[in-house]
């Protein structure tokens, strides 16, 4: 477990599904059952067609470098520098996180990287989504 000072989220009864999984070591996302359309950050309803009628599902992990910024300057629970990356799952939707397991350089973080989820546990609660490049 981390003991890092980093601000964690807090779960709500609609992400509860989403913590659960990066607990599991899964990423989790929701599909619309009515028009297929797969979202992320978790919901109640989707943001395409506003429907209830929803499912939860295990994402590959497979992912992209899509974005990121490299930060230098020091945030609680964080040793600069740092990656504050978008990537492009798989399944289509982005996400927030960070990249970690390389350099935080531009040239060891070019954009349409390949990544592979790397799961850090932070407490008995969340467990947050990090994101590495995926072995050659």
């Amino acid at each position: 477990m981390s003991d890092s000072k980093r601000p964690l989220p807090q779960p709500t009864p609609e992400t509860k599904h989403f913590w659960e999984g990066t607990q599991a070591g899964e990423i989790r996302l929701q599909r619309c059952d009515d028009c297929a359309n797969v979202y992320f950050p978790p919901r109640p309803f989707c943001p395409g067609c506003a429907s209830r009628n929803v499912s939860i599902f295990k994402a590959s992990g497979k992912a992209k470098l899509f974005s990121y910024v490299i930060h230098h300057r020091p945030a609680p629970g964080f040793t600069p520098p740092y990656a504050i990356a978008v990537v492009e799952l798989e399944e289509g939707p982005r996400m927030m996180t960070n990249i970690v397991g390389c350099p935080q350089t531009p040239e060891a973080l070019p954009l349409d990287m390949e990544l592979v989820p790397h799961f850090e546990k932070m407490n008995d609660d969340i467990t947050l989504p990090l994101f590495q490049p995926a072995k050659a």
